[in-house]
């Protein structure tokens, strides 16, 4: 993995990174999306839902929680997962307010 230079970033340039690094990749979309529609599921349905296997699921899933979008739960051996709400308009306010300021921006040029 290549070295970042965030510190020559602001917070909130990195904050927006943060979180479209993690919504980036197609699958963690996909994932995200059936959490989404499938309140409390757990990886089995993951896996199923999108034909990746169960470790690569697990990673995609540790990405997503590093931003703090998932809840989980715990029943007997398994994790069920679910989306945070707070977490996800935090994450939708921050992305918003970066184009918004960046079209704004633009308009004065």
């Amino acid at each position: 993995m290549g070295f970042s230079k965030r510190q020559l970033f602001n917070d909130s340039q990195n904050q927006v990174a943060n979180y479209t690094k993690v919504l980036g990749h197609p699958a963690r979309i996909a994932m995200i999306q059936h959490i989404s529609e499938n309140n409390n599921c757990n990886c089995n349905q993951l896996v199923k839902s999108t034909g990746l296997s169960q470790p690569t699921i697990s990673q995609h899933l540790g990405e997503i929680r590093k931003i703090g979008l998932l809840k989980q739960n715990v029943k007997g051996k398994n994790l069920f997962y679910s989306i945070d709400l707070d977490q996800l308009n935090e994450c939708r306010r921050v992305v918003n307010d970066f184009f918004v300021k960046t079209q704004i921006n633009c308009n004065k040029s």
